[in-house]
């Protein structure tokens, strides 16, 4: 049986590290676990598709803290180690190797996977995801000038890889279903930038491409075939909910929380990529993979657990680097029905869109403009009403937008 106040947190991403930091800053004053299946310290991915592919950042920099903080605030690590039961009648969680430790309030930190496809046929072909340190060190030993590499999925992960490989001088090809590229999370002309800016570098982008199979050196679609050496599958991501559904736990594209992040068993939380939660600023239930939204719902579920206020929900927001662009996206665009353009998507690499709903700014995509990016945090949390055409008006100050 646990001890009065024991914590155990499942997973070891930046949702996991920011808990523990939160638990020691609100307070919290029983035993603290955590458990990762990784050997490695809690750590960040965004860096793992961009400068830990190029080899400008090296892992053991990754770390979101110390091995040390962790010792300071009395954490305990339990790494390499895989959860595989919850049991919520005697409060314990069984690891694989069949040890099992107790708890009073447990938090599911278990983050989410990269989607698999069901190719057929994959022979010698090198086929490879991107979501973890050994995937990237696996994947950066293939990278040679002059091997072609396909990408399948035009999305975030597809494109920031497909930028890096293309600077290394492989031959890059990206297969997107879609009728664009980053279709699920911009709007057509975010798209049509970037469709140009990955033509300018040298990419092949092939839309509409449905892949049926990867043989010895061609990943075959319908109607057309792609040489490849290496084949990156970057189809998006699911959720590991798993342990909470196996346990009784609610789930629908995720671990369904409140908005303290309890889920159906009210001293089990979860917290970051598995979690879908009801979002006051949009109005309906989401699940979303972001550093943002991980450290914010450690900290909402923190405040909870040490019966302290939970902080004013924030405005969602992500971003993505490619080459020389950085994308900003503030809010989220669904159900738009107005887009303003500020600058020119056409020419350049420097313009931001902003999706309106009756009137009301819901989203910004932001690209190489800070300041627009910034602004739109601010306006979309107050539910700001603009005139269109001052959005769109590059002689009015970003400044002076909320005037």
């Amino acid at each position: 049986m646990p001890v009065a106040n024991s914590l155990v947190v499942v997973g070891a991403g930046q949702a996991a590290a920011q808990l523990v930091a939160s638990l020691s800053q609100d307070g919290y004053a029983g035993e603290v676990t955590l458990i990762g299946d990784e050997p490695h310290l809690p750590y960040q991915r965004p860096p793992l598709s961009k400068k830990v592919l190029t080899g400008e950042l090296t892992p053991d920099r990754l770390s979101v803290k110390p091995a040390a903080f962790y010792d300071k605030i009395g954490t305990r690590l339990r790494l390499d180690a895989r959860v595989e039961r919850i049991d919520r009648a005697t409060k314990e969680v069984t690891l694989s190797d069949g040890s099992r430790i107790g708890f009073t309030t447990l938090v599911l930190a278990t983050g989410s996977r990269a989607r698999t496809l069901p190719l057929q046929g994959t022979g010698r072909t090198a086929t490879f995801v991107l979501r973890s340190i050994a995937d990237v060190a696996a994947l950066r030993a293939q990278f040679a000038p002059g091997k072609a590499l396909v990408v399948i999925g035009g999305g975030y992960i597809g494109l920031e890889l497909a930028a890096v490989a293309v600077k290394q001088e492989l031959e890059v090809t990206v297969l997107e279903q879609a009728p664009r590229v980053m279709a699920r999370g911009v709007g057509p002309v975010v798209s049509r930038f970037y469709e140009r800016l990955h033509h300018e570098e040298g990419v092949r982008l092939c839309m509409g491409s449905v892949v049926h199979g990867v043989e010895d050196g061609c990943v075959v679609c319908a109607g057309s075939e792609h040489r490849a050496d290496l084949v990156l599958i970057g189809a998006g991501a699911v959720p590991n909910a798993e342990l909470a559904r196996e346990s009784g736990l609610a789930t629908e594209n995720g671990i369904v929380v409140d908005a303290e992040c309890r889920t159906s068993d009210p001293v089990i939380y979860a917290i970051g990529d598995c979690a879908t939660q009801h979002h006051p600023l949009v109005g309906r239930r989401l699940r979303l993979e972001s550093v943002h939204n991980a450290l914010e719902q450690a900290r909402i579920a923190s405040a909870s657990i040490c019966g302290k206020p939970a902080p004013a929900a924030q405005v969602p927001w992500f971003w993505s680097d490619q080459y020389d662009v950085k994308l900003q996206m503030a809010g989220l665009s669904d159900g738009y029905d107005q887009a303003v353009v500020r600058g020119d998507p056409d020419r350049g690499r420097s313009f931001a869109v902003f999706y309106l709903r009756d009137g009301v700014l819901i989203a910004v995509d932001a690209v190489n403009r800070l300041p627009e990016f910034m602004m739109s945090k601010q306006l979309i949390a107050g539910r700001a009403r603009i005139d269109p055409a001052r959005l769109g008006d590059e002689s009015i100050a970003v400044k002076d937008l909320k005037g």
